[in-house]
């Protein structure tokens, strides 16, 4: 089977979309999120979707299946929260190991089984790893601009037991995703090359910004430029955007990642963003007249879906982007 290193020089890869999304449409409720684990735990565990890949892995699997029969060259883990500092709200932090192993097995079984059905095509695993519901770089308290609820050296900890566990699953690639703290990012990036060097492994990685606003910044206050600056020490398989924004007020945020990046580009926007109820309303075929700008414009080397994205999405998506070469790596 190839690499995705190579596939990716031939054409534009699709990611998948929201995990997230999904789950909510199954309508679970607390005894989906404890079923064989976690019956007697404490405290309620309900929208803990990691766990489901525990707790309901045929869920899990039938939504990767999904997204593959719907085009998708890539599917991530559900593992978006799967650190110890997200699980903590939990009291689950002994289970990080087990949810990332699992959830990346679970993934890998249903990418090898399409790659096997149609090896023309393979199919790979990305190991979502999120940003935490803690930051770095501000204070949560605004009385107490100087307090931080983490550190540096906590996130590295925590960061590497679950690229540790990601790996172990058998992952194809590894996706710090919706970094809105680059510190956070750092972080991740440190305990993955640790990680690689305790293992003796090493697998690509990709990165992924979220722009939080019309200003073009993260949270945290970087623009764009500065972000891939901040991480263009490490060797990324690719750099990109996504979540906060639509496919229509991300892309002139893109464009600067492909100008200035040396390094493949990725984008998976929301459906648009959230109306009064929190809910997505951009339709498969909106969201693709919007893209269809990033990729007459050569900007992509991978495209997907985030938050409100379905199959129905990422099969348009995956229809459009099959008729543009990608992007050209540019030698800056």
């Amino acid at each position: 089977m190839k690499l995705i290193e190579e596939v990716i020089k031939e054409r534009i890869l699709v990611l998948d979309g929201a995990m997230g999304t999904m789950i909510q449409q199954y309508d679970l409720q607390e005894e989906d999120f404890r079923r064989g684990w976690f019956e007697n735990h404490e405290s309620s565990l309900k929208g803990n979707n990691d766990l489901l890949s525990l707790t309901r892995p045929d869920i899990i699997e039938a939504i990767h299946r999904a997204y593959f029969d719907a085009g998708a060259d890539i599917v991530e883990t559900n593992t978006f929260s799967g650190t110890s500092i997200a699980q903590a709200d939990y009291g689950l932090e002994k289970y990080v190991h087990d949810i990332n192993v699992h959830s990346a097995k679970i993934a890998k079984k249903v990418a090898e089984d399409f790659t096997y059905n149609d090896p023309s095509k393979p199919r790979f695993v990305a190991g979502s790893i999120g940003p935490t519901n803690r930051t770095a770089s501000i204070s949560p308290d605004v009385n107490d601009p100087g307090f931080r609820n983490t550190n540096f050296d906590q996130l590295v900890v925590a960061y590497k037991e679950q690229v540790n566990g990601l790996i172990e699953g058998g992952v194809d690639v590894l996706l710090v995703e919706t970094v809105f703290d680059t510190l956070n990012a750092k972080a991740a990036l440190y305990a993955i090359e640790e990680a690689f060097t305790e293992l003796n492994v090493k697998v690509p990685v990709m990165i992924s910004g979220t722009i939080t606003d019309a200003s073009g910044r993260t949270l945290t206050g970087q623009t764009t430029e500065a972000f891939l600056i901040s991480i263009s020490h490490f060797p990324l398989l690719s750099v990109g955007l996504n979540c906060a924004l639509g496919a229509k007020d991300m892309q002139p945020y893109l464009k600067t990642l492909a100008n200035k990046s040396s390094c493949y580009v990725s984008a998976h926007p929301n459906a648009g963003l959230p109306n009064e109820f929190g809910a997505y309303d951009e339709t498969p075929s909106m969201m693709c007249k919007q893209l269809e700008k990033f990729l007459n414009e050569g900007l992509i080397n991978i495209i997907g879906g985030c938050c409100g994205t379905t199959p129905e999405h990422i099969r348009a998506i995956a229809d459009l982007a099959s008729s543009y070469k990608p992007r050209e790596i540019v030698t800056l």
